[in-house]
């Protein structure tokens, strides 16, 4: 019998970089879809930011952490390679919560079928989960003709696409990132209207150029000392959606915020949010987001890693910024 390779969580981080002693990787057999069911050969894996939160301990976060020893989550895109489902054939592409596995036996619950025409690299940078946290803020931003949005992250898969939608909705866009490489590519392709390196610009001084009538919205994926700067040119009645906090994510102790003065002061709206409450909302968001990808005004990019078990390192270009464009593991 054929077998396959899956990958478990067997280690918590420990504030050492990602890699192969914290996973165990197993050869099994490839089953056989049973009544219900369908198989399916994952082709393309999503590796995403929110995995360091799914990897740590913590049970009161917004999802249960991974149990140690159980295959690590994530999203994917495959083809059905059998089926024993009414709504699903072999050959159909679908997406959906795979987990770093080549394959995935299931009942169909949460995968949805794949746009025809619609490539896998697109499909996993635009339609999955970058897209729809981009769009799910959007409507915590409440873009503004004129006004002036920032959004940290912003070469990255979410803050990239909330940077352009914000754009074709008439806002003034400043995105953070840490290289001129980065920088170059949100102002020259994206259509950014600056951008900031925070690892070698002077953050006050470039920020208050870039901003001079102040911060309406602000796109938080990263955390980090700039967030202090940005915090204090909110303007009056600002808004703020709070998606990612990478800076901390492998931080004993989290940095401090900002002071809450300025929240009473400025009467800013703050709201962190994260997709699982919204995964009921799919279609509605793939309904808002649609639009801007078929008139062409979202733009991606992707940084390919070859084989499952590229993933256990390729973490660890969040934090060192080395990734450019949304992070893919071809199987």
């Amino acid at each position: 019998m054929s077998q396959f390779t899956q990958i478990n969580l067997t280690k918590r981080p420990d504030g050492s970089p990602i890699g192969p002693h914290m996973f165990e990787v197993l050869k099994k057999d490839i089953p056989s879809a049973g009544p219900g069911q369908i198989l399916i050969k994952q082709t393309h894996m999503s590796l995403d930011p929110a995995m360091m939160g799914w990897m740590s301990p913590d049970t009161e976060s917004y999802i249960p952490p991974v149990e140690l020893g159980t295959v690590m989550r994530s999203s994917g895109l495959g083809e059905v390679v059998e089926s024993n489902h009414p709504d699903f054939k072999v050959g159909d592409r679908v997406m959906g919560m795979t987990g770093w596995s080549e394959y995935i036996l299931s009942n169909g619950q949460g995968f949805n079928k794949v746009m025809d025409g619609v490539d896998a690299e697109t499909a996993l940078s635009i339609f999955a989960l970058p897209g729809l946290t981009a769009t799910q803020g959007m409507s915590i931003i409440k873009p503004k003709a004129g006004e002036t949005l920032i959004v940290t992250g912003a070469a990255g898969s979410v803050g990239s696409i909330v940077g352009q939608m914000a754009k074709a909705d008439g806002m003034r866009v400043i995105g953070v990132v840490g290289s001129d490489e980065k920088a170059d590519w949100i102002v020259n392709t994206l259509g950014f209207d600056g951008a900031i390196n925070y690892k070698t610009d002077d953050l006050a001084a470039k920020l208050a150029e870039l901003t001079p009538n102040g911060i309406d919205a602000f796109f938080e994926n990263t955390g980090g000392p700039i967030q202090h700067h940005i915090f204090a040119r909110m303007n009056a009645h600002g808004r703020i959606a709070v998606c990612g906090m990478i800076a901390d994510y492998t931080s004993e102790t989290p940095a401090p915020g900002p002071n809450w003065m300025q929240v009473i002061k400025k009467r800013l709206t703050i709201q962190g949010y994260t997709m699982p409450d919204h995964f009921g909302d799919v279609p509605q968001l793939i309904g808002k987001l649609a639009p801007y990808v078929m008139q062409g005004k979202i733009k991606h990019r992707t940084h390919i890693l070859d084989g499952l078990e590229s993933a256990m390192t390729g973490l660890n270009l969040f934090f060192t910024g080395g990734n450019k464009g949304k992070l893919i593991v071809k199987l």
